[in-house]
């Protein structure tokens, strides 16, 4: 196979995927976005996590809110748990690398904030025990997974939040879930700003 029909059939493929998943999706969005809201006109603030390119994903996501995404308006809380490197490589070292996420979570997390977890996989265990570091809390968690959900399903707790991208691939799932982020980002912002 050439790179051209190659690259046309990764663009058909992930195209295909979001346009398979816009149905089934688009209910658990709205109402993550409209719980993200919810906590932070509580004065909650949202905090993310996840590993490898969630973990970038969880960033994304945390800079879009205390920034801007596409319009004007103020700052909004929001942490992302994966970029404080002396903080995860401590506990990594002094403790586990499972609990680099639900140490941080403990810390600085309070009843009415909102944990986003991250997982492709639905399985990663730091992920997993920030959940239930969340729900220790008294913190609601919105799940952005694939494949099922994997063992983040038994994590989820009412009224928690599970969007889950019916794919196997972790290249289009992660597309999905650049394009999730994006749609709560614009949520977020139609629901504050009134936006038509």
């Amino acid at each position: 196979m050439d790179l051209i029909t190659r690259i046309s059939e990764n663009f058909s493929e992930s195209a295909h995927l979001k346009l398979q998943a816009m149905d089934a999706l688009a209910g658990p969005i709205a109402a993550a976005a409209e719980r993200m809201v919810q906590c932070l006109k509580s004065d909650g603030k949202i905090m993310s996590c996840g590993n490898g390119g969630s973990a970038a994903d969880s960033q994304h996501f945390a800079a879009e809110l205390v920034n801007r995404f596409e319009m004007e308006r103020p700052a909004l809380a929001a942490i992302a748990l994966t970029t404080d490197t002396s903080t995860l490589t401590s506990i990594a070292n002094d403790y586990d690398f499972d609990q680099v996420f639900s140490k941080q979570v403990r810390a600085l997390g309070h009843a009415g904030d909102l944990l986003l977890a991250i997982s492709t996989s639905g399985n990663s265990r730091n992920v997993i025990a920030a959940m239930h570091a969340a729900h220790e809390c008294q913190m609601e968690v919105v799940a952005l997974t694939g494949r099922g959900g994997g063992k983040m399903v038994e994590a989820l707790r009412p009224p928690d939040i599970h969007i889950c991208v019916p794919a196997q691939s972790t290249a289009r799932i992660q597309e999905v879930h650049l394009l999730t982020l994006h749609c709560l980002c614009d949520a977020i912002d139609c629901l504050l700003l009134g936006v038509e």
